[in-house]
């Protein structure tokens, strides 16, 4: 609770422009990454057995604390690590992501079937389930790559409403939305996105070798 009160002081202290970028970057990535994802599965499945409110809260809050956990090895990656070594693995990681998006966006985890687990309630059994799930999954190592170079609140914000906003879309319009818009699309869509950021995150770590002395400039 202490970092997110932290998190919440630094919005303060963005500048609109800064939030807008950062965060809106962080919303577009992980967004199309998280589409259906195990995430949403679990959320329309639960949603179908339960009232949809509790599965929402639930996922959203299993999301604050997977985001905040991402968030805070990032920042603390960055402060161990020089820029042009920090760049360098984020531009690895987001172009391995982005690869495997595009070749294998037709059979990632679309048809594996989400057993529901009992629980004393609908919002703990929600919880639960997503924090085990997405725990180390790829949309939260998207999120510490990411917050290791750019605004960690922002990317925090935006990362936590994108994964909002795929729940929402699962407890309550995920399986219309699945069945006309085709899941190859949208893991294309991500894996162009990774790419992109992939190559800005190379240019980086070429801009840092060069302040650092160690390769010349062209």
């Amino acid at each position: 609770m202490d970092y997110i009160s932290q998190l919440l002081g630094q919005l303060q202290a963005i500048s609109p422009a800064e939030l807008l970028t950062t965060g809106g970057t962080s919303f577009a990535l992980i967004a199309a990454a998280e589409i259906g994802d195990k995430s949403q599965l679990v959320c329309m499945t639960l949603a179908s057995r339960h009232r949809p409110a509790p599965v929402l809260w639930g996922a959203i809050a299993a999301f604050m604390l997977l985001n905040t956990l991402a968030v805070v090895f990032g920042t603390a990656i960055a402060n161990w690590l020089p820029d042009y070594a920090v760049a360098a693995c984020v531009a690895l990681l987001f172009a391995v992501f982005g690869i495997h998006a595009l070749c294998n966006g037709d059979d990632d985890e679309d048809g594996q079937d989400v057993a529901e687990k009992s629980g004393h309630g609908i919002f703990f059994t929600t919880f639960l389930l997503i924090t085990v799930a997405e725990f180390g999954d790829k949309t939260q190592l998207a999120v510490v790559a990411f917050s290791s170079t750019a605004q960690p609140a922002a990317v925090w914000l935006g990362s936590t409403l994108a994964l909002s906003f795929t729940s929402a879309l699962g407890v309550l319009a995920g399986r219309t939305v699945l069945q006309r818009i085709p899941l190859s699309l949208l893991h294309k869509v991500s894996g162009l996105l990774f790419l992109g950021l992939a190559a800005a995150a190379g240019y980086k770590t070429y801009l840092s070798l060069v302040a650092a002395g160690l390769i010349p400039t062209l």
